[in-house]
């Protein structure tokens, strides 16, 4: 027996909907496919995800001059081309990097790899970043490297023991309880 057109059609439903959806959602550079399990931003491009990334990661605060200080009323086309200002603390100074750089010289397997694998001196917190879906970290990478070259090199690590010639922001703790 042949079944009725409504009966077939109720079977199809599921599987049109879903190439609906599939087809619906690709773009021009679709972002890859994250495992189900792996958290991840979800946008129209992995550029669009990876410029959310950088907004409420809060990149720009330290790899962007002056983003603190103008709230951030720093036009997008300067973001992330680092900071002479320092971070001083226990470790020495250190300075963020300029990145629109540093993605000209990796590829981007060799960044998410950094992402998941370095560790460094503070204030970036690679504890938290090491943690960050492959997906995201390819969404970063590629936002970053849209933005182009700009820029230049950004100051290397003072040791704790010298005194930086830049600008820097004290990360000295204060009043610490007796141990």
């Amino acid at each position: 027996m042949t079944p009725s057109i409504e009966t077939r059609i109720r079977n199809a439903l599921p599987l049109c909907l879903m190439c609906t959806v599939w087809v619906g959602c690709e773009s021009e550079a679709p972002a890859p496919a994250p495992s189900s399990a792996e958290p991840h931003v979800v946008a129209n491009t992995p550029v669009e995800a990876g410029r959310y990334l950088v907004i409420i990661g809060g990149c720009n605060d330290c790899h962007t001059e002056g983003f603190l200080q103008t709230e951030g009323d720093v036009p997008e086309e300067e973001w992330l081309a680092g900071s002479a200002m320092g971070w001083r603390g226990p470790w020495g100074t250190t300075y963020a990097k300029n990145l629109r750089l540093r993605v000209q010289e990796i590829t981007e397997d060799q960044w998410v790899s950094m992402l998941h694998t370095r560790t460094a001196l503070p204030p970036m917190p690679w504890m938290n970043i090491n943690q960050m879906s492959e997906a995201d970290a390819r969404a970063l990478y590629q936002y970053i490297k849209s933005l182009g070259p700009k820029g230049d090199a950004m100051p290397t690590v003072v040791p704790p023991d010298q005194e930086p010639t830049t600008p820097y922001l004290s990360l000295e703790p204060q009043n610490l309880p007796s141990q």
